[in-house]
């Protein structure tokens, strides 16, 4: 065989090998199946953890908003509270000497005539004081006449009433005063009870009562 023949047949056989490479075998690539499969998987993976996270973001943004809003709302009621009770403790000073004034006018005006000086002078101390505690918000309980109210009055002691329900503010011995609707005293007042009955009264004698009658 020549080699002009030798020639041609090597070059056939690298043609035939080319084409041989070229075509595919049939067989995917395993590598590339198993990625295609897994990826779809991960992206779904990930935007769950993200809208899970997204979602305890907005839940603590939630939370923290309230909490705000609530401590907006608590120093605004503080701020109006001290506001409105920054003058309390002068007002509970100044109690005491409008019940001196108070019993002071009450002492002139059974002893004095209307016209007297000094009951004029006291007259006009004691309004000007009352004027302040109205600037303040602060007014007297009405007492008298009114049922007792635990909340208000303070009972030092009780009195047989028959013309009065029982537990009726009958006396008022010390007046009490609100500030805005807070208390700030309470009224020392003397209250009304049923009179007992002779059988009552008998039955609630003791032996030594009995020997002292005797």
């Amino acid at each position: 065989m020549g080699a002009k023949q030798k020639l041609k047949i090597h070059k056939e056989n690298e043609k035939a090998d080319g084409k041989n490479k070229s075509l595919p075998t049939g067989e995917p690539d395993q590598e590339d199946h198993v990625e295609k499969e897994e990826h779809p998987a991960d992206l779904e993976a990930e935007l769950e953890s993200a809208q899970k996270g997204a979602q305890e973001a907005h839940d603590r943004f939630l939370r923290v908003s309230a909490d705000f809003e609530n401590y907006k709302k608590r120093s605004a009621r503080e701020m109006e509270d001290f506001r409105k009770f920054a003058n309390e403790s002068l007002v509970k000073t100044l109690l005491p000497v409008v019940d001196n004034l108070e019993r002071a006018l009450d002492s002139v005006i059974d002893n004095k005539p209307a016209d007297d000086p000094i009951a004029a002078g006291v007259q006009m101390t004691l309004t000007e004081i009352l004027k302040i505690f109205e600037k303040f918000h602060v007014k007297s309980i009405e007492s008298l006449e009114k049922p007792f109210d635990p909340c208000f009055h303070q009972a030092v002691m009780q009195e047989e009433a028959d013309n009065h329900p029982d537990k009726t503010v009958l006396k008022e011995l010390q007046k009490g005063y609100l500030m805005h609707d807070k208390l700030i005293r309470p009224s020392m007042v003397v209250v009304s009870k049923k009179k007992e009955s002779p059988e009552n009264q008998k039955d609630n004698e003791t032996p030594e009562k009995t020997k002292a009658k005797n």
